[in-house]
């Protein structure tokens, strides 16, 4: 990539994507920040303190990134190309009848977005990951805060940390996978762009409708459908896909189970937990 490629990108450049994202949302604001602890800690943050507007905030690095289960989630960049993540969370007061589904609703529109017809073989890995090829491309972390007394909707924080270059592997359970693969001139502006009004228009329609209109687009690309797996919690099976409330359906010698604890982690047999 060019020295250019690798710099913030500049006010005119985001205008566009403003403009977008403020039509997908009325109110909604862009925030591209060169460094930051965690993009989800720090909407978080001002969730708690009272602040609950809708906002995306974008981060060149992360210092203190982090995914599902509280495992660290270590930006590309910081290790060897300012150019080769993205990582961003969008916060937004939602109100759902019900919030099962929500990361599944998020992978969905995220694949859909990086891979629209499908050629580059990017696929859901319940709960909240997107894998490439049996590799790690992207994972969803999402949070929510109370609001102050007498609102009915939470903040949601929906956190994204996507590989845009080349990452090594080392000391990761599952190798890595990266937008360049397919996209050779892929940025995290590019990406960004792809991704973000699809995402504010998913969770729009999530919020008015639930998980069970996206089930057959989440069956379409789910990595674990006819998969053996094993589980973090010693059950083993076959994956059946997943439910109306994105639970997972797994058949094991008891017969067919449902997973929705997000705190229960699942691997083909032979990956590693």
């Amino acid at each position: 990539m060019t020295d250019a490629a690798t710099l913030p990108p500049t006010d005119t450049q985001l205008q566009p994507l403003r403009a977008a994202l403020a039509q997908a949302w009325p109110g909604l604001t862009l925030e591209w920040r060169e460094e930051v602890d965690s993009t989800n800690v720090e909407l978080m943050r001002r969730a708690r303190a009272g602040d609950a507007a809708p906002v995306l905030l974008v981060a060149q690095r992360q210092t203190a990134g982090r995914g599902r289960l509280g495992r660290a989630w270590q930006s590309a960049q910081q290790a060897h190309d300012p150019a080769a993540s993205l990582t961003f969370s969008l916060g937004l007061p939602l109100a759902p009848r019900d919030w099962s589904g929500l990361s599944l609703a998020v992978g969905v529109s995220a694949a859909e977005s990086l891979d629209p017809d499908g050629r580059a073989g990017v696929q859901l890995k319940w709960p909240n990951d997107l894998w490439a090829q049996q590799r790690k491309l992207a994972g969803i972390l999402i949070e929510t805060a109370s609001l102050p007394a007498g609102h009915a909707a939470r903040y949601v924080v929906i956190g994204i940390g996507l590989n845009i270059g080349e990452r090594p592997g080392t000391d990761m359970r599952t190798p890595p996978a990266w937008v360049r693969q397919w996209q050779p001139g892929a940025t995290p502006l590019s990406a960004l762009q792809a991704l973000a009004p699809a995402l504010v228009d998913e969770v729009r329609r999530f919020e008015d409708a639930g998980f069970a209109p996206v089930l057959a687009r989440f069956a379409a690309r789910d990595a674990l459908a006819g998969q053996d797996v094993h589980l973090s919690d010693g059950r083993e099976g076959r994956c059946e896909g997943v439910g109306p409330g994105g639970e997972l359906r797994v058949r094991t010698t008891r017969g067919l189970e449902e997973i929705s604890s997000a705190e229960v982690s699942v691997r083909p047999r032979g990956m590693a937990l």
